[in-house]
């Protein structure tokens, strides 16, 4: 018999990107042929879907580490490297996915119903998407990103209409098994339901679900005996049912403290105030039972409870109450269809939002550091040992108006900057307009010689020389 786990620690990771490539066409007779080195291929996704034929998280009890395929690397004659495949993984309906910390990501309810649990990371590109008027042919590709990982804790919490609370052997599991075709273990001894049973009943034209839970002892809010586990479980249910036990022969225990004892649990764990109460006074086919039924009913009635005096054992009573919970049932899912959804709210970044920020860096004096998604993700896509590749990205940083935001939050020349995982020493771009720069040999950029830097205006004066002597002027 499988056994059935609802919680379970996930560890994921996503595939990472394929890095592009850095080709020159080469063919005879053709000795300018052009970049044509191809893109990466996106790393594949892994992906949390409801699958209804799942009903239980004991996979990734068991199998916990999950990784999805990476994306492979281009290739030259304008290739792109293949896809990496997507995991998907099937989880049961009411599966709440969440950090360790407990902060809630996803509520996966209803049929098809998906989640992203780790992002594969995008493909390089290649230098043939990367060649532009001024680079004609960059000896250099992106590198592919990484892709996400981390660790999700999945929770499952028991989708019904009906929750049945009560003490262990109050008898839900019997009357589970007799309003419905589910078939629960039922024994004479406490704690017979060790995991969450469901049922499908029948009233009328209303079908509704009904979950028999692990029964409940005071302290369950605090996690004694299985509370935890029971009350995790009845968190969505429309209505509760209180089964009390009328025939128990246990000391200090009768319906009225057995009530209230379930309503302090209730109050607790902090779920349940609004939802509508009904009570089964159960085993009444017991004399003393019956008796204790009718003696308690008056004031159960004066608390506003619903009560229905019911047996398991020759079914009275149970026709009404099933009516009346199929009419709470219904009233419940009349007031959600009519409930209107939560607006979708768009916020448009703002006008002046450059989509990024620097910051002095807390832990080193006369540092920054340079924190937003795009300097970031341009940073993981470097080859930090292609000297133009790191051109290619000072000139992006300037253009995005990184070094701008620098110099006006006080950097200067040679201070530490930091940018995701990388640091280096900041110099300000030598030219005033990416036209200016003209690229050396291929995976080099003149720039990041220091020996041999020019100058904005030393460049400028050689291409006056030039055209000089084009024109067949003297020089000066």
């Amino acid at each position: 018999m499988a056994a059935f786990v609802d919680r379970a620690l996930l560890h994921v990771v996503a595939g990472n990107g394929g890095h592009g490539c850095a080709s020159v066409h080469r063919e005879k007779f053709r000795p300018l042929g052009g970049p044509d080195g191809g893109n990466g291929g996106n790393g594949g996704d892994v992906i949390l879907v409801v699958d209804p034929s799942v009903h239980t998280l004991l996979d990734f009890h068991h199998h916990p580490h999950q990784r999805a395929g990476s994306g492979r690397p281009g290739f030259g004659s304008n290739r792109d490297g293949a896809a990496g495949t997507s995991l998907t993984l099937g989880v049961p309906e009411g599966t709440v996915v969440s950090t360790p910390g407990g902060e809630v990501l996803a509520d996966l309810t209803g049929p098809g119903r998906q989640y992203i649990a780790a992002q594969g990371g995008r493909g390089g590109l290649g230098n043939a998407a990367l060649a532009s008027a001024r680079r004609k042919a960059p000896g250099f590709a992106l590198l592919g990103e990484p892709g996400e990982s981390g660790e999700l804790v999945l929770e499952l919490k028991s989708v019904a209409d009906v929750g049945l609370v009560g003490f262990p052997s109050a008898g839900k599991s019997s009357l589970v098994s007799v309003v419905s075709a589910a078939k629960p273990k039922i024994a004479e001894y406490p704690f017979t339901t060790l995991v969450p049973n469901l049922g499908v009943v029948r009233a009328g034209d209303t079908v509704f679900t009904m979950a028999d839970v692990p029964g409940l002892i005071p302290g369950a809010a605090q996690g004694k005996g299985l509370g935890l586990e029971f009350l995790r479980h009845v968190e969505r249910c429309a209505v509760l049912v209180h089964v009390v036990d009328c025939a128990t022969l246990e000391p200090g225990r009768d319906p009225l403290s057995d009530l209230d004892a379930l309503e302090h649990e209730l109050a607790q764990y902090g779920e349940f105030s609004e939802r509508p109460r009904l009570v089964a006074l159960n085993k009444v086919d017991v004399p003393e039972a019956r008796e204790l039924a009718e003696l308690v009913t008056p004031e159960l009635e004066a608390r506003g409870l619903p009560v229905f005096a019911v047996s398991t054992v020759t079914r009275e009573g149970l026709p009404g109450l099933t009516y009346a919970l199929a009419a709470e049932v219904d009233r419940f899912r009349k007031a959600a269809a009519d409930a209107l959804p939560p607006p979708i709210v768009l916020q448009p970044p703002a006008v002046d939002d450059a989509g990024f920020d620097v910051q002095p860096d807390p832990e080193v004096p006369g540092a920054f550091v340079v924190s937003g998604t795009r300097p970031e993700r341009w940073i993981r896509q470097t080859d930090f040992t292609n000297d133009e590749a790191v051109g290619y990205l000072a000139d992006r940083l300037a253009r995005l108006g990184v070094e701008q935001a620098l110099a006006k939050a006080g950097a200067e020349p040679g201070c530490p900057v930091t940018i995701a995982d990388v640091s280096f020493d900041w110099q300000p771009t030598v030219v005033e307009s990416e036209h200016d720069v003209v690229p050396g040999h291929r995976g080099t950029d003149p720039r990041l010689d220091t020996n041999t830097r020019p100058r904005a205006s030393d460049r400028l004066e050689a291409k006056r020389a030039r055209r000089r002597a084009a024109d067949g002027e003297p020089e000066e």
